[in-house]
């Protein structure tokens, strides 16, 4: 599985530790940027990057994007067919499991002003190792997503 990371300056030193830590645990990393921070860069230029890898092969790669909050980069992932993104910036970890169980989530959004780098490898690991339920009742529910997007 090929992991996709992307940030603006908020979350740029978070990419940075994850970076070295999903190298360590033997992942496929490409960092679509920012490579250096710059306190005036803008997220919409490197998630875009990411949600495009992943919206090529989005049930055989992942993403994680950073930022402040998460909440514009889910939203700029989630522009780009069969990316599911989900956000996280802290509080109960059960949120990550619901995003691989029921949702498939293929791009993961962090709160790095809200996460650890720590708990960012805890929950990483968490979502990366854990799989999709294929519950019929959650398979349709995906589906339907697809459908929507084809409309457009």
């Amino acid at each position: 599985m090929k992991i996709y990371l992307a940030t603006d300056h908020a979350g740029f030193e978070l990419k940075e530790n994850v970076k070295a830590f999903l190298n360590k645990e033997g992942y496929d990393v490409e960092d679509c940027g920012a490579l250096e921070f710059n306190k005036d860069d803008d997220y919409p230029d490197f998630i875009s990057k990411a949600a495009e890898k992943v919206s090529a092969d989005p049930e055989n790669s992942r993403g994680i994007i950073f930022g402040k909050s998460g909440q514009g980069e889910a939203m700029v992932a989630n522009k780009f067919r069969g990316v599911r993104a989900v956000v996280f910036y802290g509080g109960n970890p059960e949120i990550i499991e619901l995003s691989r169980d029921h949702n498939n989530a293929n791009v993961l959004s962090i709160g790095a002003g809200f996460v650890s780098e720590t708990e960012a490898e805890v929950l990483i690991r968490s979502w990366l190792t854990r799989a999709f339920s294929n519950e019929e009742r959650h398979t349709r529910r995906i589906n339907k997503i697809k459908g929507i997007e084809e409309k457009w």
